[in-house]
């Protein structure tokens, strides 16, 4: 099943590189420092679980560097390159390790709930859904907490799940792909889900990694297609993030398991606290139409 992902994905990967490459030659939109910084800094977070597209985002409005209009094309452009660099890297390093049937069917379940989002989520307020994540994420992330503390049982070591749990943890992974249509990344609440199910953290990441990839390269494609995006800024954010993938990669895999457990309580508070601010923000405005590039 591991390579039933991997052939697919690495294909996949290929055609979206060379998408990329042939809309940045034929509109001579070359990357500048500043991008391809950007890129190698928020991938490196990236691939330790803390996500891309939050810090991306501040960054894009305090320099100004791209159009309100433009920012979740450009974004999801320039991430999904390095995003399917980590999936790749995670299913080898780590995702032999992982039950297969978990892994494909969250990864498959992610990509479901990204495709059939948009249609299930348009009359929702995105305030409302940023809000009701923020809370779930910080009641997660001190259940962890207490867990790691001792003070309540908790797992922590396990590489698949009963066949209850398998359930619940596939059908929350389509929830979290119906999400992104929001901008709620995956990785968090995945981190959050299935370390207090008593998976090993490290064993997480090709899950979420997976799940992303495929959810990403089927958006992505579109909008290079559509080419409504920054081609200067997505290159430079694809150029930077790839390198810093693989660094932080490695980083992951030796990092000793209780370190990793601490590591995902700050992620996870840390995507909280967006995701409140978020809600905060959006809830003085009106909400816009989903899917709106």
């Amino acid at each position: 099943m591991l390579i039933a992902l991997l052939v697919p994905l690495g294909l996949a990967l290929a055609f979206f590189a060379g998408s990329l490459a042939r809309a940045v030659i034929v509109r001579r939109a070359w990357p500048r420092p500043e991008p391809i910084a950007l890129g190698a800094v928020t991938n490196f977070f990236d691939t330790l679980g803390i996500g891309s597209f939050a810090p991306t985002m501040a960054w894009f409005k305090f320099r100004r560097l791209v159009p309100d209009r433009l920012i979740p094309c450009t974004m999801l452009v320039g991430h999904t390159l390095p995003t399917m660099t980590q999936a790749v890297i995670f299913l080898i390093l780590l995702g032999v390790s992982v039950d297969p049937v978990l892994l494909v069917g969250c990864s498959i379940a992610v990509l479901l709930g990204a495709v059939l989002g948009v249609p299930l989520v348009a009359r929702a307020r995105v305030a409302v859904i940023q809000a009701i994540v923020g809370v779930s994420l910080i009641v997660a992330a001190l259940l962890y907490a207490l867990a790691n503390l001792h003070l309540m049982p908790g797992g922590g070591s396990a590489a698949s799940l009963p066949l209850p749990l398998m359930v619940i943890a596939i059908a929350a992974n389509f929830v979290f792909g119906v999400l992104l249509n929001f901008g709620v990344g995956n990785y968090s609440p995945t981190l959050a889900l299935l370390s207090l199910m008593g998976m090993d953290p490290r064993l997480i990441f090709p899950i979420m990694a997976g799940g992303a990839a495929l959810a990403a390269a089927g958006a992505g494609a579109g909008h290079v297609a559509r080419g409504e995006i920054d081609f200067r800024i997505a290159a430079g954010l694809a150029l930077g993030g790839i390198p810093a993938v693989f660094v932080a990669a490695f980083i992951v895999k030796a990092m000793p398991v209780d370190l990793l457990r601490w590591l995902v309580i700050v992620v996870v508070l840390y995507a909280a606290f967006v995701m409140l601010r978020s809600a905060l923000l959006g809830s003085r405005q009106p909400s816009p139409a989903v899917g709106a590039g």
